[in-house]
């Protein structure tokens, strides 16, 4: 029989030039709308870090991991909300082993 829920991790970078309330405004939309399709298990915010590379002239971004528990749908819909905001430098959603 199918899953019907999976666990999954997204890491995403904000640009710092959000500001601390742009910064949160921006966590707990995607944390809102991860409660309305599934269950937020934890956010990590990592804070301010130094890049590997720069992404549109920057060096620096806020870095966030969530994990949470939703259908297997809905991990494509929020990379492509995430894709589509303005602030956020880049995403990436894997499945967590279990």
């Amino acid at each position: 029989m199918a899953k019907i829920t999976g666990k999954y991790e997204v890491l995403y970078i904000i640009d710092p030039a959000q500001g601390e309330e742009g910064i949160a405004a921006l966590v707990e939309k995607f944390k809102a709308m991860v409660e309305a399709e599934g269950t937020v298990i934890s956010v990590d915010e990592w804070g301010k870090r130094r890049l590997a590379y720069l992404i549109n002239d920057l060096a620096e971004g806020y870095y966030v991991l969530m994990t949470f528990e939703c259908k297997p749908e809905f991990p494509a819909e929020l990379e492509r909300v995430m894709k589509i905001t303005d602030g956020i430098m880049r995403c990436l959603t894997t499945v967590v082993a279990e």
